[in-house]
């Protein structure tokens, strides 16, 4: 049977193919809506519904698509999405991976110049072909040039968010053969790199042959690569290579090490085993003379055999964790339940697709203490953005709700657009009856350097701003940052002290680890969010909790750390700050 992912990506699938036709936008954001219902899932219960002939019963998967997704699950084809790949050459879809180049445009020069993928198209660009067609023009040519040669994944590798689950469920699967003592992800997966080539996992077990009949079995699995004694490499539907390597028990720790990597740490780790006379390996650590073997029972085991703390996956870049460790300064990173609140969450009154009730409800599933609705402003036509007199409304809505909620303190807020001159989309005697204001941009992304810089300064001016959220703009693999200073920008948040977003959703995970870093050794406080748009990507939190440890962020460096009373004083008493320095 097809598992809820495939589905997923089918029904995804059928929606981008309907834009590029120039269907109603109603008709492909239900396929879209349907997909991420589908994504809510377990496997389980996806079977369950697909048995029951029950899919029509999930909020937003109508008759239609129910149909369309049982024929999927009994055949293992959608002839529906065959008839649409049928419509378009096999590049097609590729195009709108480039920024700037939305379903009409792609249609448009497929229509009009037979530009089927991104190869052609940065040939019809070169040729000057593209300016004469109505709507682009010779900077749309020329900007479209530069966004085909950014596009970072090239090399092939995808968005964490993509893979990470992938690889967590196949190894859940792994650990429920018999015989099967671990399995883990391992690899860029379990190091929260942004982006991903492949999955690895790491089993324990006497026997390999459980476990890779377990793998190719899976109904995830297109084919496989190669299957010896202790490797076996599968291809997934979607593409995805994924590497299952079989170990004794005695070995596990150390292979979970080796292969969690990075290269260049384990090339600084093999190094401090030669000065103190040890090798180390997948298989273990042992003796340069004589061969002994040392019993490694776990990774922090394998690392105090060094002389070393452990470090967490997170950190292992050969960023100066190794030094850190020696001297006794490597930070304790912060760590998930360290958070107290959730800060960043849209609802069905904007862009969201959970109600607050629904929402709130969730976050005390996940045992927040707070949870800051925060829906768009009133320029964000795009994502339904709030007139004064609907956030003002939604203010009513979350006085009945929190007392249908008493467990999580819900906060008034919103997501302000910063408008092109670097003023707020709602002016400050609105702002300052919000508990919590988040700025951000969400348009004029092609400003140049002075400018944007200067826009983003005026907004960390006002005097009412608590949060700057995903600086930068870029969308991984999708739109690349935007023009600015960030050095500057960072320097004017801890003048002014406002805090930073690090975002958690797996498209943007802004800021970036390296640049949270750059942030905390300037006092700028930040704040871990998920960018919520649904009740589960209240799970994003992990993704922001991985990119600050691996930039080395502490708890202390985090505002949301606070419990709620704190939260808001602190927010309180930085507003004050600022109106102070604006009289001075």
């Amino acid at each position: 049977m097809v598992d809820r992912r495939e589905a997923a990506r089918v029904l995804r699938e059928v929606g981008a193919l309907l834009q590029l036709k120039g269907e109603d936008p109603f008709k492909t954001r239900a396929y879209e809506t349907a997909a991420a219902r589908i994504e809510e899932l377990t496997e389980e219960r996806f079977a369950e519904l697909v048995q029951g002939q029950k899919l029509d019963e999930l909020p937003g998967v109508g008759e239609a698509i129910s149909k369309k997704l049982l024929a999927l699950c009994e055949s293992g084809r959608l002839p529906y999405l065959d008839e649409l790949r049928a419509e378009f050459p096999p590049g097609m879809l590729d195009l709108l991976r480039v920024p700037d180049l939305g379903p009409k445009k792609a249609a448009a020069l497929w229509r009009e110049l037979k530009v089927g993928s991104i190869d052609e198209l940065a040939q019809a660009c070169r040729d000057g072909r593209v300016r004469s067609l109505k709507g682009f023009g010779a900077k749309t040519e020329s900007r479209l040039l530069l966004n085909i040669a950014s596009m970072p994944d090239g090399d092939g590798r995808r968005p964490l968010g993509d893979v990470r689950p992938i690889a967590l469920e196949l190894a859940a699967r792994l650990r429920g053969v018999p015989g099967v003592s671990h399995a883990e992800a391992a690899g860029s997966v379990r190091r929260f790199r942004e982006t991903v080539n492949d999955a690895d996992i790491v089993v324990a077990a006497a026997d390999a042959n459980p476990a890779f009949e377990a793998l190719v079995g899976s109904p995830a699995v297109a084919r496989v690569l190669g299957r010896g004694d202790t490797k076996c490499s599968v291809v997934l539907r979607d593409g995805l290579q994924v590497d299952v390597r079989v170990v004794p028990e005695e070995s596990w720790a150390t292979a979970l090490h080796h292969f969690t990597g990075s290269k260049a740490h384990h090339v600084r780790l093999r190094g401090l085993a030669r000065e103190k006379g040890l090798t180390i390996s997948e298989w273990g650590v042992e003796r340069l003379e004589g061969g002994e073997r040392l019993p490694i029972h776990s990774e922090a085991e394998l690392y105090a055999a060094l002389g070393l703390p452990f470090v967490p996956p997170e950190m292992r870049e050969d960023q100066g964790e190794i030094e850190a460790g020696l001297q006794g300064k490597l930070p304790r990173p912060i760590e998930a339940d360290d958070l107290a609140g959730l800060v960043h969450a849209h609802t069905r009154d904007s862009d969201g697709q959970a109600t607050i009730l629904e929402m709130a409800q969730a976050a005390g599933q996940r045992g927040a203490c707070y949870l800051t609705i925060t829906d768009h402003s009133r320029s964000a036509g795009y994502a339904g953005g709030l007139s004064v007199e609907r956030l003002q409304a939604q203010w009513e809505e979350i006085a009945q709700v929190q007392a249908l909620v008493p467990e999580v303190s819900l906060l008034k807020g919103s997501e302000v657009d910063i408008l092109e001159d670097g003023t707020l989309d709602f002016p400050d005697e609105v702002l300052s009856k919000l508990d919590v204001v988040i700025a951000s941009i969400h348009s004029r992304f092609k400003m140049d350097e002075e400018a944007m810089t200067a826009r983003l300064l005026k907004a960390l001016d006002n005097p009412f701003v608590d949060v700057l959220a995903h600086p930068t703009g870029r969308l991984i693999g999708k739109r690349p940052p935007y023009a600015f200073k960030l050095e500057t920008v960072l320097d004017r948040a801890a003048r002014n002290k406002v805090a930073i977003e690090i975002n958690g959703n797996p498209e943007r995970l802004d800021l970036s680890a390296e640049h949270a870093r750059q942030a905390v050794a300037r006092g700028v406080k930040l704040v871990l969010t998920t960018d919520a748009h649904t009740v589960s990507c209240l799970s994003h939190l992990e993704y922001a909790v991985a990119t600050a440890r691996r930039g080395w962020v502490r708890r202390e460096d985090v505002l949301n750390c606070l419990e709620v009373e704190p939260f808001l004083a602190a927010l309180k008493s930085r507003r004050q700050s600022r109106a102070a320095r604006a009289l001075c």
